[in-house]
């Protein structure tokens, strides 16, 4: 491992200056990025993935639905269509790419769009919505959001990661002094206040910046999309779990601290199944996987049972309103 990233070194250090300077000339105006005069949140990360993304997207649906005309704005990662595309409930995966269709189904009555030109999808979504969401754009600079919400994860902060192709970064580190507000997420249940003060030194935090901590809450049931089993229906039952998510690890933890007993299959990120791996896939009594997963693996399962665990965003210490309120003081 340590002779291979020496040897990638050299490209990584070529993409740290094509990025860096792309950076500066927005910084500079001599690229030119559009704000608005409505909110515009974004919700974003520094790595390639696999800080929690959805869930925060989520958090912020369920609190802000009711009182905004709300938009969520996603690329649509690894759909098959091209532009603007609004997302509804019966719309399929490879028409909008899994976490945009499962924001929809489980949010059917707010708008919910994908297009790769951010700048664009905005345009369209202005007219009917005062408030947007942007998933994943913290580096699509066309747009200049009200506020930027940056996700690091507690087992990968992003100031202990290097750039691509030796690490996961997509940009400098430098990039989050962008960010508004910082979270941790995927923290461990209990967080000593000594541990929270020494992330915060080490994150090197802007004086107009905070951190905050979270942790994924899991539920205690799984459910197929219509019908709910408490999670103990897994206990005695060895199923099989099928991961295609960027870290797995936590979920793999959580299910073994239950005592439960599985097989996993792990799959890059966002992965598309092959009729190959669906055929073996079928031959399983019991599948076990993630929201996300389901939004693929549903349409094609048929003979395994197949069922997820939702998840969510739970900040420690109380302090969601504190959160929130920091967010729309600055809008």
């Amino acid at each position: 491992m340590k002779l291979l990233r020496k040897l990638l070194f050299p490209f990584s250090l070529i993409y740290w200056v094509i990025t860096a300077v792309r950076n500066k000339f927005y910084d500079f105006g001599w690229l030119k990025s559009k704000a608005y005069d409505f909110p515009v949140i974004c919700v974003g990360n520094l790595s390639t993935g696999g800080t929690g993304k959805s869930p925060m997207i989520e958090f912020l649906i369920s609190r802000l639905k009711c009182e905004w005309r709300l938009a969520v704005l996603s690329r649509g990662y690894k759909r098959e269509t091209k532009g603007f595309k609004m997302v509804e409930v019966d719309s399929t995966v490879l028409e909008t790419g899994d976490e945009p269709l499962q924001f929809k189904r489980k949010f059917p009555k707010i708008t919910v769009a994908v297009c790769e030109d951010r700048q664009e999808g905005v345009e369209i979504l202005r007219k009917n919505s005062d408030l947007i969401l942007l998933d994943d754009a913290f580096q699509h600079r066309k747009v200049r959001a009200s506020y930027y919400i940056l996700l690091t994860s507690y087992g990968n902060l992003f100031v202990d990661d290097f750039i691509l192709p030796v690490g996961n970064l997509r940009e400098p580190k430098s990039g989050a002094d962008r960010a508004d507000v910082l979270v941790v997420t995927k923290c461990p249940g209990k967080l000593e206040p000594s541990e929270m003060e020494r992330i915060r030194k080490k994150l090197r935090l802007q004086t107009h910046q905070e951190v905050y901590f979270t942790k994924i809450g899991y539920a205690r049931e799984i459910t197929d999309g219509v019908n709910t089993k408490s999670l103990e229906y897994l206990n005695k039952i060895k199923f099989t779990l099928v991961t295609g998510i960027a870290n797995p690890k936590p979920l793999v933890e959580f299910l073994k601290n239950k005592g439960l007993e599985f097989y996993h299959k792990s799959y890059g990120d966002h992965h598309n199944f092959t009729i190959g791996e669906i055929t073996d896939l079928e031959r399983e009594r019991i599948i076990l996987t993630t929201e996300k997963d389901f939004m693929r693996l549903q349409p094609v399962i048929k003979n395994a049972e197949l069922y997820y665990l939702p998840i969510t965003t739970e900040f420690l210490g109380n302090t969601s309103e504190e959160f929130l309120k920091r967010i729309f003081s600055n809008l």
